[in-house]
């Protein structure tokens, strides 16, 4: 059973390896909103097309200086391969632990074709300038996603 962080509690501070191998913490982004999206694996049908929405979109969310960070238990070389064959323009990070998919509250029991595992859950957090969760979005299909998160920054 996973608990996501709630509206109005601070978010866990971290820091990951990004896409090229680089920390990025979650403090970089201090002054601004940061869209933290959990996703479950680089690649796969689902994935991209999130992905691929909040790419198309993402001049919109930086006028509402909105970042947008996606986490999967990916490793930085697949991360990498997923920016490049996606033309991806934002930040990637790998939480190959899931460390921080656990400190959000998304890490747990899934179902897949009878089969029982732990994973990520498909669950995003809109982080407000310093630092509390503003939104959490965690009902939406993979092809809406991006305007979901919009729909919500516009109405602000």
């Amino acid at each position: 059973m996973i608990n996501p962080l709630k509206i109005g509690e601070n978010a866990p501070h971290f820091t990951l390896l990004n896409q090229q191998g680089n920390p990025v913490s979650l403090t970089d982004f201090k002054g601004q909103k940061v869209l933290v999206y959990f996703y479950p694996k680089a690649l796969t049908p689902g994935c991209t097309t999130q992905a691929c929405g909040l790419r198309d979109v993402k001049a919109e969310f930086e006028a509402l200086n909105t970042v947008i960070l996606g986490i999967s238990p990916d490793s930085p070389k697949k991360l990498a391969n997923f920016e490049e064959k996606k033309a991806l323009n934002f930040t990637l990070l790998s939480d190959e632990d899931h460390q921080v998919a656990e400190q959000f509250g998304i890490w747990g029991e899934k179902k897949f074709m009878g089969k029982v595992y732990d994973g990520i859950h498909r669950v995003s957090f809109l982080i407000d300038e310093t630092g509390v969760v503003e939104q959490v979005f965690d009902k939406f299909k993979t092809s809406e996603h991006a305007d979901v998160v919009l729909a919500y920054l516009k109405s602000k």
